[in-house]
């Protein structure tokens, strides 16, 4: 009964209340990471009121194929399970576009989605099923790094920045992108810190300096993404299963969810307010007709 009274020109459902819809969201897995690794984000993210999350089918095997293949074959299985989650959101949230959380190169994958222009042989251009893209600990800004930072800016990271700069479709896509600080680079210091020396070198080269601030993969200098609203935790590691909370604990999501909800909505209201004035200049056409 919520569609009574609604034209065909209408639109979807939640063009009437873009402020009250719950999301359907969808998580693009990171780099050597698994769909099983992601279960208690998806239950923590319907406690706090997604409609329905999907996460998509790439697997660990996927990843490591992708140092062969590149990152095409990983894009349109992301892709796939775009379009699974946008049919679970044609029920759930009225056809609302979907709010998309990339973790770590998922974040990038997510930006690749949206691309206008042919990717690896495939046409994505899903940019009007999306309605917000949120990053977490991806590395957006890859200078003279080498290792995993050169290999990942070979194969995802200049592509989506020559496809989809930056905040692209923003207004109509609202970007968030959430870094952490919780571990400082320290070629001296604990074995940690070492470590995070050397894979911050990894992915920003020689800016990577000691005392250098970051999630121990992902330095935050890295997750720059021009346009977007940017989240800095404090305490959090990049990825599960690492010995300490990370982008996906409780404490960490009840930071960056309600900015990611709110991004959402605004870029709701964006394209609900624009919907509306198609549907005028629609009914003001007929009239004179």
């Amino acid at each position: 009964m919520a569609n009574a009274g609604r034209t065909p020109h209408d639109g979807p459902g939640w063009i009437a209340h873009p402020d009250s819809i719950a999301p359907t969201v969808l998580i693009l897995g990171g780099f050597l990471t698994a769909p099983p690794m992601y279960s208690q984000l998806v239950r923590r993210l319907k406690a706090r009121g997604a409609a329905a999350v999907v996460v998509a089918n790439v697997w660990t095997p996927d990843w490591l194929l992708a140092g062969v293949r590149g990152t095409g074959p990983i894009a349109t299985r992301s892709a796939r399970a775009l379009l699974t989650a946008a049919r679970v959101g044609t029920d759930v949230s009225e056809g609302a576009p979907l709010l998309v959380v990339g973790h770590s190169a998922g974040g990038i994958i997510a930006r690749l989605l949206t691309a206008p222009e042919p990717f690896a042989g495939r046409r994505l251009g899903a940019a009007s099923r999306i309605g917000a893209i949120v990053t977490l600990g991806t590395p957006h800004e890859l200078s003279s790094g080498e290792g995993i930072g050169r290999r990942i800016n070979e194969v995802a990271s200049s592509i989506a920045d020559a496809l989809v700069p930056g905040s692209f479709f923003a207004p109509e896509i609202g970007y968030v992108s959430v870094a952490s600080r919780a571990v400082h680079s320290d070629p001296g210091g604990t074995g940690r810190e070492r470590v995070a020396h050397l894979l911050y070198r990894s992915i920003i080269g020689r800016a990577a300096v000691p005392g250098t601030e970051g999630d121990g993969l992902v330095p935050v200098a890295a997750t720059a993404l021009a346009g977007a609203r940017g989240v800095v935790l404090d305490s959090c590691i990049h990825g599960p299963g690492g010995g300490g909370p990370w982008y996906g604990s409780d404490d960490e999501v009840d930071v960056w969810w309600p900015v990611a909800l709110e991004a959402w909505r605004e870029a709701l209201r964006c394209r609900a307010k624009s919907a509306g004035v198609g549907v005028r200049r629609r009914r003001g056409k007929a009239a004179v007709a």
